[in-house]
């Protein structure tokens, strides 16, 4: 076959950021070691290759104080492939941290020096209160700005932390895990609530953020969040950034909780093996925490102690990057037809809101400004597919730092941009988000339907053309060397805008 790459210099990809080093953390946890590798260590991570194996580490510890040769055996030996593809990926580092089962084992020490060996990479036993900061910090990396407590369950403890302005506090490490809470309890998810209320009672949560949000991390409350999504029908199947009110969320665990079984369950079978068994002790230990804390809601992060972990090495500056805005930039450098154009972009529709007089907050600015970098990321696909691939992609892509509802707005722009004002493509996401927020993304989306006309997506022209607004009546004018942009096709879109727009008249002129 007749290559036009050469792997033996360069395995990668050009659908990569060009000089990025991939950065991987190796998560030994006490139900799964887990290895994430990250395309570069930035503000914005983007995952290249996530695995994990369900090796059960927790298991017996609590009884038996060690880690069970059968389930280091099994856990070694993922460990061992994990490092051959941390050798295949070129990662400039792997950063190696392991939890609860491994720092309260009696024989921690036999089997970091395995995994050391295997890893060649130094082993971090975090405590507790550095579990607690690292999870705090991964929940600010996906959602900036979030001010709660911060909970992340694994198999062997809970960590929780209070956290407000970016800074965490009062971190708190409790032998409440899943894998502890089954074995503690002899299997039974109602015997394992009345322990977390038992071991609750030294906590600082009562009342610490009463009517506030409570961010909730780890993977077995991450099943749990897909469940609830699932029964509940709810349309995005996100987990990250995923908000319910609270006494909806404990009436769903505690009719887990009290269930027989998780199997009988409906969606249940989309639940993994691994942590099927496990999410009724999950339930438990949400519910107490939940009423314990007096919390309005929770809201789930898919990002927890691995990118908070990144995030912490972050200097100050880069940590105040905004991810969203990051993470579109990325994509639009990787499958826009001219990333500048997106520049241009961004003047184009901010002169119009600027000429209407159309008021804008930041939270708005900056998901148009999303809009407008991810604005031609669909080109390459087949014209009937543009669309649905490109809200695809928006609502279902890895992008980190925003809500569900200003998915559904970019998602809602993309859908008009290349589907037209009757596009239906989006419309199952429509509902999260509010009217006023519908009617600001079908109005970014028909400016979009103007701009791309007059540019074929290439940059320099947009900046030389304005809207003037008379009245009910919009203008679009252009320099007298661009005059011959003026047409039918554009003449129609303008009009199309100008409706949505609430102009009663529209015309393109010269100047």
């Amino acid at each position: 076959m007749n290559q036009f790459w050469g792997v033996d210099a360069d395995p990668t990809a050009q659908g990569r950021i060009k000089g990025a080093k991939p950065v991987a953390v190796l998560d030994i946890g006490s139900n799964s070691v887990r290895l994430v590798v990250y395309e570069r260590h930035a503000r914005a991570l983007t995952p290249l290759y996530n695995e994990k194996s369900a090796c059960a580490l927790g298991r017996g510890v609590g009884r038996t104080g060690r880690l069970a040769d059968a389930n280091m055996a099994q856990a070694l030996n993922a460990i061992k492939r994990f490092a051959l593809v941390a050798r295949m990926m070129r990662v400039g580092r792997v950063h190696v941290l392991a939890t609860s089962a491994v720092r309260d084992a009696a024989n921690r020490q036999e089997f970091v020096d395995a995994v050391e060996a295997l890893i060649e990479s130094k082993v971090q036993v975090l405590s507790g209160e550095q579990e607690a900061h690292f999870a705090a910090l991964g929940a600010v990396a996906g959602i900036p700005g979030f001010s709660g407590i911060v909970g992340d369950l694994g198999g062997g403890s809970l960590e929780l932390s209070h956290i407000n302005g970016g800074t965490d506090t009062n971190g708190e490490s409790f032998e409440i895990g899943v894998i502890r809470l089954q074995d503690d309890s002899n299997g039974s998810a109602l015997q394992a609530a009345e322990i977390v209320r038992e071991r609750l009672q030294q906590s600082a949560l009562p009342g610490a953020a009463a009517g506030g949000s409570f961010a909730a991390i780890g993977g077995t409350w991450r099943s749990l969040a897909k469940l609830h999504q699932m029964v509940r029908g709810y349309p995005l199947h996100m987990v990250q950034n995923y908000v319910v009110p609270v006494d909806d969320m404990i009436a769903f665990c505690q009719e887990i909780t009290g269930g027989s079984s998780l199997k009988s369950y409906p969606g249940a079978e989309k639940v993994s093996s691994s942590r099927r068994e496990l999410v009724p002790f999950g339930a438990a230990v949400m519910a107490e925490v939940l009423k314990a804390g007096q919390f309005a809601n929770v809201v789930f992060s898919a990002l927890g102690v691995r990118e908070g972990y990144l995030y912490g090495l972050l200097d100050g500056r880069e940590q105040e990057i905004d991810p969203l805005i990051q993470g579109a930039e990325e994509l639009s450098v990787l499958r826009s037809r001219s990333p500048a154009h997106a520049s241009d972009l961004v003047e184009f529709t901010g002169q119009f809101l600027a000429a209407s007089g159309v008021a804008e907050s930041d939270a708005l600015r900056r998901l148009r400004i999303v809009a407008c970098l991810l604005a031609d990321i669909g080109w390459r696909a087949h014209p009937d597919y543009r669309g649905p691939q490109s809200v695809d992609a928006v609502a279902y892509g890895s992008l980190t730092g925003v809500d569900h509802p200003g998915r559904s707005f970019i998602a809602q722009v993309m859908a008009v941009r290349y589907d037209g004002l009757k596009s239906k493509t989006a419309a199952p996401l429509v509902g999260l988000g509010s009217a006023e927020l519908t009617a600001r993304a079908r109005l970014i989306g028909a400016l979009f339907r103007v701009a791309y006309p007059m540019t074929a997506a290439m940059p320099g022209i947009l900046p030389r053309i304005r809207f003037e607004v008379d009245g009910n009546k919009l203008s679009l004018i252009l320099p007298r060397d661009l005059a011959f942009l003026d047409g039918e096709h554009l003449q129609g879109r303008l009009d199309q805008f100008a409706g949505v727009a609430g102009f009663k008249t529209s015309a393109v002129r010269v100047a």
